[in-house]
């Protein structure tokens, strides 16, 4: 029989382990120097609190009934296929290029056929890169949104609006020690309807603390927590304010390859519905998720 009791560890190992290597963004000593096509996983971490980042996750969300609905389930399938990475010599740096897509979908569970309330499609060629504690991202990306079917079929439905945008992204993130923190900006290149908000401001901090939950060959945990802050000016000016804390569990060696991670987060928001078709309402949740990364 085999016995696995959870311990608080922070050994020799882990001890000397960097920030890309806690969130996976290390690679194998093997890679290093080297031009290395399909790489998995990504030189910049993915981050923990941004509501659009590219990840899979399922989530209840309690929110209040005047926004949108009490009872939401949260759903995003979320993939990136790197196409190469050219190394350097330190584990985690170098330049990649891939292509990502996502779905973020909300169900409303007061329903009895838990309607669909919107889909947002995203589709995006990321540019990454890290040296030592640096790194950044640029981005273009694609997104559309729709309503959903039988939210249309309610009494007094909202007005369905055509929201479809190209945006440009730039992100720069510094690691020191436990904490990282992240900031930039977007600019839409086309929007539709052409009264959308044309830029945005995007920052943020991160808390990955070397310290762990060793579940002897089951798993590693780690407490993980971020806040990620965008800002928007349309009518007015507007923040949405996004939340997250909880363990992350990956395997115990990722000294070969970096493994994919999966979290449970407790979660925040308020602002700016960070839902395609309502992103003109604020909002307001609390919730609890499983989120899956690259």
């Amino acid at each position: 029989m085999l016995s696995v009791a959870p311990v608080f560890a922070a050994g020799a190992q882990d001890t000397t382990e960097s920030y890309p290597a806690r969130c996976g963004a290390a690679g194998p000593s093997i890679e290093r120097g080297k031009y290395i096509a399909l790489p998995r996983g990504d030189v910049f971490c993915p981050l923990i609190a941004d509501p659009k980042a590219t990840r899979s996750f399922v989530a209840y969300q309690r929110g209040d009934e005047t926004d949108l609905a009490s009872n939401i389930a949260a759903i995003g399938i979320a993939d990136q296929f790197p196409f190469f990475r050219l190394g350097a010599t330190r584990s985690g740096n170098g330049v990649q290029l891939g292509l990502a897509g996502a779905v973020f979908a909300q169900f409303s569970l007061d329903s009895a056929s838990y309607d669909l309330l919107n889909a947002d499609y995203l589709l995006g060629l990321p540019l990454t890169f890290r040296a030592g504690p640096l790194s950044g991202r640029l981005r273009v990306y694609h997104q559309s949104s729709h309503l959903g079917d039988e939210f249309l079929l309610r009494p007094n439905p909202p007005t369905r609006q055509n929201i479809s945008f190209e945006s440009s992204e730039g992100l720069l993130s510094v690691d020191m020690s436990a904490l990282r923190v992240y900031g930039g900006g977007e600019y839409f290149i086309r929007r539709d309807p052409v009264d959308l908000p044309g830029h945005l401001l995007h920052g943020g901090a991160e808390l990955r603390p070397r310290a762990n939950i060793n579940f002897g060959p089951l798993a590693v945990a780690r407490l993980v927590a971020g806040v990620d802050a965008k800002v928007v000016s349309d009518t007015a000016t507007h923040t949405g304010l996004s939340v997250r804390a909880g363990f992350e569990f990956a395997r115990p060696h990722d000294s070969e390859a970096p493994s994919r991670r999966w979290s449970i987060l407790a979660e925040y928001y308020y602002g700016p519905s960070p839902y395609g078709q309502f992103q003109r309402d604020k909002v307001r949740f609390t919730g609890v998720g499983l989120h899956f990364t690259l």
